[in-house]
């Protein structure tokens, strides 16, 4: 048998108290509690937590290089370890765009000397050069330097036949499209939800089908096609009802949502806080109730945090010129929680929504608890509190509507590899 290294003992494992056994960075077993551990293996006393897999986030915003004010490599993965996010697959509209194989690479070096082991960047490459939606990016090389997916991120491609030849393209080198579904004139201008309030409360719009459009344009031609799609942050009923008949018909389609499109409406707007601007807008009750439903019924594949940092002065303007985006990486979870507490989920959804079916969609490592799966695993306390201050988030942006709010939930440890990268032990209480 496998010598064992480390024991985590007296956890919980989808309802069940069990320890945990690491040999080689990978999971031996889990086994019933009490066990005899072998001689010199580490032994970490898991104090009744729940245990999870660690976290990989589809769908972050790192903003290096060219925008270090508002986070930097070193923040981003600061952040993602201590919101248990193993895994950060980071965008490509930084400065210069990440559409080379040298910016690629450059991200890469910066993550490894900054996490040695880990959370691990996984660079999404531009879909096309400078994310203008004019020429294909050059996906080869892209993908030989180390990026996971290709994505237009918020500049949806206008020309459809350009975003055919990029599905195509992209499909020669295992790479996934992520898109984010605008039609880029309904919505041109808005700054929340089109409906009732944005009219009482005197802003411009952007309606739920500036968003279903394009998500019927993208079902159709990976159906044509039959190549796959992965569609980014997904916030309204049209767009859930056009997936759901899509997966019936056997359509190679997959979607996200955020924490925020489950939990928040568009009434959060009517202080006319700027940390509630995001893109997609949050929308209307009906929508965020479609939502939940669709994420219990896995119309919705996964959860991701569309982490989006800025500078605490890029915020404090008004409501309609705040640029779009919440910072998420420190409070998904816990943010994700509530649904748990709530009854609508339970623990198997989180590991599912939030590691195993991202794991799946884009090819990388996912920790299922069985024998030999990386030892990629973090301990949450659902019950500890925290106060979510600029002294207590890790990431530089702070734009987040929770901000000096209390919220249930902390990631209390994060292992990776069966190595702690973070802990909440010794200060429990701090960041």
């Amino acid at each position: 048998m496998p010598q064992i290294e480390l024991t985590v003992r007296n956890v919980f494992w989808q309802g069940r108290a069990c320890d945990l056994l690491v040999s080689g960075g990978r999971v031996l077993e889990l086994t019933e509690p009490g066990r005899e551990t072998a001689p010199g293996a580490a032994m970490v006393d898991g104090g009744g937590l729940m245990l999870l897999p660690s976290l990989i986030d589809a769908h972050t915003h790192l903003r290096e290089p060219g925008q270090e004010y508002k986070e930097t490599i070193v923040t981003g993965l600061a952040a993602a370890a201590g919101g248990g996010f193993g895994q950060v697959m980071a965008m490509a509209n930084t400065s210069p765009v990440n559409d080379s194989g040298a910016v690629t690479r450059f991200m890469l070096d910066r993550a490894h000397a900054a996490q040695p082991h880990g959370p691990w960047l996984r660079p999404v490459g531009a879909l096309t050069v400078g994310l203008r939606g004019k020429e294909l990016s050059p996906m080869a090389e892209l993908a030989a330097s180390g990026c996971v997916a290709v994505s237009n991120d918020g500049l949806p491609v206008e020309n459809t036949e350009i975003f055919r030849r990029a599905m195509e393209y992209a499909a020669d080198f295992g790479l996934t499209v992520i898109d984010h579904c605008e039609d880029p004139w309904l919505g041109r201008g808005g700054c929340m939800n089109e409906g009732e309030v944005s009219g009482r409360l005197g802003l411009k719009g952007v309606p739920t089908v500036s968003e279903a459009i394009q998500v019927a344009r993208d079902i159709l031609l990976a159906s044509y096609l039959d190549l796959p799609i992965h569609l980014a942050h997904i916030s309204c009923r049209e767009s859930v009802e056009l997936i759901a008949r899509a997966k019936e018909r056997g359509i190679a389609v997959t979607a996200e949502t955020c924490p925020h499109y489950l939990l928040w409406d568009e009434t959060l707007v009517e202080g006319y806080d700027p940390r509630a601007r995001v893109n997609p807008p949050l929308r209307a009750k009906d929508d965020v109730l479609a939502l939940r439903q669709a994420v219990r019924t896995g119309v919705i594949d996964i959860l991701v945090t569309d982490h989006a940092p800025h500078a605490d002065h890029e915020k404090d303007v008004t409501f309609a010129d705040a640029p779009n985006g919440i910072s998420g990486l420190d409070t998904a979870l816990s943010l994700t929680f509530r649904l748990v507490r709530g009854g609508e989920l339970d623990s198997a959804d989180l590991a599912r929504l939030w590691c195993w079916q991202t794991a799946e969609i884009f090819h990388l490592p996912g920790n299922r608890m069985r024998p030999g799966d990386p030892a990629d695993f973090i301990l949450f306390d659902p019950e500890r509190s925290w106060m979510v201050t600029s002294e207590s988030m890790l990431s530089k942006g702070r734009n987040t509507p929770c901000l000096n709010r209390e919220i249930p939930g902390r990631v209390m440890d994060h292992y990776l590899g069966g190595i702690s990268v973070f802990s909440r032990r010794e200060a429990p209480d701090g960041p």
